[in-house]
């Protein structure tokens, strides 16, 4: 049986911190609308703000869907789940919201994550927690973590900002249903 906290405890953020994965789901207002879920890893991109508030570094893909839906109607799903010996499953559901590099919170933003590499972000997801909960995870398989993957990273290092702002706009400006995901917030070369 699960339950339903007030907040993110310390106990509940001391699982969080230990987590090297999580998963972002969203969905368009319209019920013909693709729902996402993206997987998220990279040791430091994910920060707990306040017992109801999340951050974490959204870095370019191959889509933009979850920014898209967020800007849209700001549903978002964050779960956390054990593959080691203790079986949990946690989910903060809340409304988020994308904030781009030039907007004016992004800079105060990004100072609360520890050394940031910032070449090829692009946004932070701000989320206000309206409900925590976890259940049992007793069917999540046992895994071993053994490493970040430094591609998306290195990739990105390869690219000029120019590369990079060509791309967003190819492939970022708009979900696939043709919501704004980066429009009015793409990078300049």
């Amino acid at each position: 049986m699960g339950t339903v906290y007030p907040e993110i405890t310390e106990r509940l953020a001391e699982f969080i911190e230990a987590q090297p994965v999580f998963f972002v789901g969203t969905a368009p207002a319209e019920s013909d609308g693709h729902v996402n879920v993206s997987p998220k890893g990279m040791s430091g991109t994910f920060r707990i703000l306040a017992p109801d508030r999340v951050a974490y570094l959204d870095w370019g893909g191959s889509g933009i869907e979850g920014t898209a839906h967020m800007r849209q109607n700001g549903r978002v799903c964050v779960m956390f789940c054990s593959f080691t010996r203790q079986p949990k499953i946690l989910r903060l559901h809340g409304l988020g919201r994308p904030v781009f590099p030039d907007q004016p919170e992004f800079a105060p933003l990004l100072a609360r994550f520890d050394d940031p590499v910032t070449h090829g972000l692009r946004a932070i997801v701000d989320i206000t927690v309206t409900r925590v909960s976890d259940s049992c995870g007793y069917a999540v398989p046992l895994m071993e973590y053994q490493g970040d993957r430094t591609m998306l990273i290195d990739l990105n290092a390869r690219r000029t900002r120019a590369e990079i702002a060509e791309r967003r706009t190819r492939t970022n400006e708009y979900s696939v249903d043709g919501l704004p995901g980066l429009a009015g917030h793409l990078p300049r070369p």
